[in-house]
């Protein structure tokens, strides 16, 4: 099963993709990990990307795409992979269908998670972390017993400086501009399968896997 996911931040790709890993034993491909590790392994694409983040400008697609056919290109990925966080948009998405169909390995599935962005605002804006044991909540769905009080070790919680709301809502205005898109992109080729991901999380899976 090869699988490119979508859906905006917060919509819980993350906890779905470690689902789908595990269920059809295919590896997670996030293009931030491959990036990580070319760089801290000086190999020839890393010290190319390297350059670039050093001078605090973002790495070119031929490169990250450099590096996605590599990782593909390995052992694991031979009965399948889920694409995490590329394409982010259509140009990526063309040039990526491009090598692979050379690699023999085109997408069977864009997997859409789908969450209304007023959800999407309370689930991000709602997040509160221990600042003693990192435990982490959500003043709308999963609140502390004691309001901004930790549960676990009394900690005292915080809102992270990414989660506040005009932070998020640039997020979300960057997503919806620039990723989008690929919802029509891949919907012309016949390939997405959109699922609400709204409720429990084994009913969203369950949801997934019955698209799948």
């Amino acid at each position: 099963m090869k699988i490119v996911l979508l859906g905006a931040p917060g919509a819980g790709k993350g906890t779905q993709a470690k689902l789908l890993i595990d269920k059809f034993s295919i590896p997670q491909i996030s293009t931030g990990d491959i990036l990580r590790k070319a760089v801290s392994e000086g190999t020839p694409l890393g010290k190319e990307a390297k350059s670039y983040m050093d001078k605090g400008e973002l790495v070119p697609d031929s490169v990250v795409i450099g590096l996605v056919k590599e990782r593909l290109g390995q052992d694991d990925c031979k009965k399948g992979y889920i694409l995490d966080g590329f394409p982010r948009n259509t140009s990526q998405a063309e040039t990526l269908d491009n090598v692979l169909s050379e690699i023999n390995l085109p997408l069977d599935v864009a997997l859409s998670v789908d969450v209304d962005f007023g959800i999407l605002m309370k689930r991000l804006t709602g997040r509160r972390t221990c600042k003693g044991c990192n435990q982490m909540y959500n003043v709308h769905f999963t609140p502390p017993s004691k309001e901004g009080s930790c549960d676990k070790c009394g900690g005292e919680l915080y809102q992270r400086d990414d989660d506040r709301e005009e932070t998020i809502k640039k997020r979300l205005d960057v997503y919806k501009a620039q990723t989008e898109p690929l919802i029509a992109y891949y919907q012309k080729k016949g390939i997405l399968k959109s699922v609400e991901g709204v409720g429990e999380i084994n009913e969203i899976f369950e949801r997934i896997c019955s698209l799948l």
